[in-house]
């Protein structure tokens, strides 16, 4: 039986949408800067990003070096897009990609969303970690790459927000130990 996954991520870039959309969707420019991807180009055609358009994706090593075709679909230049595997991607049965990117003051809130049909239960949560982190580290990479500032910003406010978190466990587990003590 197959278990779902779904995620999605939304940050503001200071950019406008059609660049941000070029930069995501079209596989020559994502390359560049998108670095869970070794290899994507299109197959056959005349390689342009249009629906229906077959792409030949590899991810890096780390994420199991998994080869697998993709085909756009609910491409709207330039408010949304994505795609979906073909056949399955290793352990998972299918894997979509979509994005969203709406203009509002100042840049663009881009929103990014994965999902995932997992062939086995038993490797659903390793398999939503990976594709979490490569959900986040893709929109940081693809903020940095048209504003440096921005996303080292963001970079440093995960940090604190990792920092705070890791400190409130710790006087967490000091308050129940004090707690057992008086006791």
């Amino acid at each position: 039986m197959s278990e779902s996954i779904q995620l999605k991520q939304n940050i503001v870039v200071r950019s406008r949408p059609d660049v941000l959309y070029r930069l995501a969707l079209e596989p020559k420019r994502r390359m560049k800067w998108d670095k869970n991807f070794v290899s994507a180009e299109y197959e056959g055609g005349d390689g342009r990003l249009t629906n229906n358009a077959l792409v030949r994706y590899k991810f890096r090593r780390n994420l199991l070096g998994l080869a697998f075709t993709a085909k756009f679909g609910q491409l709207q230049a330039p408010q949304r897009g994505g795609w979906e595997s073909v056949r399955h991607v290793g352990p998972l049965e299918k894997l979509t990609q979509s994005w969203s990117f709406k203009p509002m003051p100042g840049g663009t809130e881009v929103t990014l969303s994965m999902n995932a049909r997992v062939r086995y239960k038993w490797i659903k949560a390793p398999i939503e970690r990976v594709l979490n982190n490569m959900l986040v580290s893709t929109l940081i990479e693809l903020q940095r790459t048209v504003d440096a500032q921005g996303a080292q910003l963001m970079e440093d406010m995960g940090k604190e927000m990792a920092e705070k978190q890791k400190a409130e466990e710790k006087a967490a587990k000091e308050a129940a130990k004090n707690a057992k003590r008086k006791k």
